[in-house]
């Protein structure tokens, strides 16, 4: 299976990208991470995923998106026939729903691919 894991430097992104790897390792799939930053500089986000990438000790490509990260990640999985795209889970609010931000609500609304939040 191809897989898009979208990821900004945020300690859920991480986690997502940690569960995401051991899921990688585990069923052999091919894993492209797309990084994006929405408060930052891609370039420090870029630099945090890979080296928590090698860390891991995975085999996957990095993608950077510069702008608009929630068409750009639906564009790319599209374009290149990805079969999963994978996010980091949102937030839950003190009700208890989860709160969802641009990007996420972007992709989940937007997206003919399969999505996958990852809490």
């Amino acid at each position: 299976m191809r897989v898009l894991l979208g990821i900004e430097d945020t300690d859920h992104g991480i986690k997502a990208l940690e569960t995401t790897v051991e899921r990688a390792k585990e069923t052999d799939d091919e894993l492209t991470v797309a990084v994006y930053a929405t408060d930052g500089s891609v370039d420090e986000t870029e630099s945090a995923v890979r080296d928590r990438i090698e860390t891991l000790g995975a085999d996957c490509s990095v993608e950077r998106i510069e702008s608009e990260p929630g068409s750009r990640l639906v564009e790319l999985a599209e374009r290149d026939g990805y079969d999963q795209i994978v996010l980091s889970g949102g937030q839950r609010s003190p009700l208890g729903k989860i709160k969802l931000d641009d990007v996420h609500e972007f992709v989940l609304l937007n997206s003919r691919t399969t999505v996958k939040l990852v809490r």
